[in-house]
Parts: C-alpha cells; structure tokens; sequence
C-alpha cells in the first residue's frame, strides 16, 4: 500500500503494525520490546519529517550489517565496534518498517525486501562471529537453523496458519541480542587476552544455535497444532 503521510496516534500505528505482523500486538508485548517500537515510532515519524524513504532506511541497515566483518578485523578493538554496528543495523530494521507504516508506504513486496534484509544482515554477524574465531561448522549451523525457523513460519502461514504462532526463543530480537551480546563480550575479553576472543564467541555461538534449536521446537510444535 502507498500513499501520503498520514498521523497516527500510537494506538493507530500498534493497530496497523499488530495487522501486518500476524496479530501481535506491541502494545501487550514485554516492557521492553514495547519500549523498542515505541522508539522506532518515534524515529520513524522524525524521518518521515526530513522525507527519507523506508527503502533509503533498509540501505542504511544493510550497510551496517556489512560493515560489522569489516569492523572486527581492526583488532583488538573491532569486536566492540561490530557490536555498535549490530545495534545501529537492528535499530535501521525497526524503524524503516515503523516509517513505512507512518507514511503509508508498506506493502508485500516491501515486506519481502525487509525479510531478506534480515536474513542478510544476520549472516552478515556470523560471518563476523567466524572471524573472531567461532569455527565453521558452528557459524553455518546457527546461520541454517536461523533461517529454517522462518522458513517454517512462512510456509505455515501460507499454508493456512493465521497467525505467527507463537513468539519463540529463536526469534530476530534474540537473534539481535546475541549478536550483540557474543561481539561485546569477545570484545572485552579480547582486550584482556587476545586469546580469550575466540574462545567466547565460539561459546556465544553455541549458545546461539542451543536457542535456535529451541525456538524451533516450540514454532513446529504450534504449527503442528494449528495446521493438523
């Protein structure tokens, strides 16, 4: 859909972003995840001001994601700055969907951009993570089994299922999260024995595919509720 910019109180804008998110509303969401969009609320009405374009946003956050390899190779404080370049690229993926909504420019082709961005930047981290240290096979893994959980949810829904689902422990913000959380920590422990670095995201890594794992189970487990 595409249109002019219209204003959205922000019980308008959680009314028309629960819609385009398979009915999970923000507003009963966790105080944190609430706190999240209601920032990318904000920024999004600030950039509609200045004219920028959803799409200009989805740039910038791929950018970003781009730049966070890049950035750890500057040892031995390039874990630290992927880490702020995580959450620069996490808070591009917010707002360019909170933009799209507040000048009336979202659509399914929109939508699709905005996924594959997603799935981009997260291989994006990983690779990252595999510069670090984290080894191959586990790099890979976390990165398969990251995507086959969306991949799951978007054959259910077009399969018959209504809804999300279930909000699983594999989803993007924890993804978000660990990334954020596996180059910080790499980062501190870099700093005070460069051979600690590869060690922490080698355990971030696993802690990553442990959630992904599960967060799997819990969304096959509702499909098969939904769907049988």
């Amino acid at each position: 859909m595409v249109g002019t910019r219209v204003r959205l109180s922000w019980d308008d804008y959680a009314a028309i972003w629960a819609r385009l998110h398979g009915g999970f509303d923000p507003r009963l969401a966790a105080p944190s995840v609430r706190g999240w969009l209601r920032m990318a609320y904000r920024i999004g009405y600030l950039l509609a001001r200045l004219r920028v374009t959803p799409s200009a946003v989805t740039v910038v956050g791929v950018l970003l994601s781009v730049a966070v390899p890049v950035a750890v190779l500057r040892t031995p404080t390039g874990p630290l700055i992927g880490a702020g370049l995580v959450v620069l690229s996490a808070v591009a993926d917010s707002v360019d969907g909170a933009l799209a909504v507040v000048t009336n420019r979202y659509s399914r082709l929109g939508y699709v951009y905005d996924s594959v961005a997603d799935r981009f930047g997260e291989a994006c981290w990983l690779v990252a993570f595999w510069l670090v240290g984290a080894p191959g096979i586990l790099v890979v893994a976390a990165g398969a089994l990251s995507w086959l959980h969306e991949y799951v949810r978007a054959r259910a829904v077009s399969a018959g299922m209504k809804e999300i689902g279930t909000v699983t422990a594999g989803e993007r913000p924890t993804r978000v999260s660990v990334g954020l959380v596996g180059l910080l920590a790499a980062g501190v422990t870099g700093l005070i024995q460069p051979d600690l670095a590869a060690g922490t995201i080698t355990v971030v890594s696993a802690v990553w595919i442990l959630l992904a794992l599960f967060g799997l189970a819990q969304l096959l487990a509702v499909v098969r509720r939904s769907l049988a």
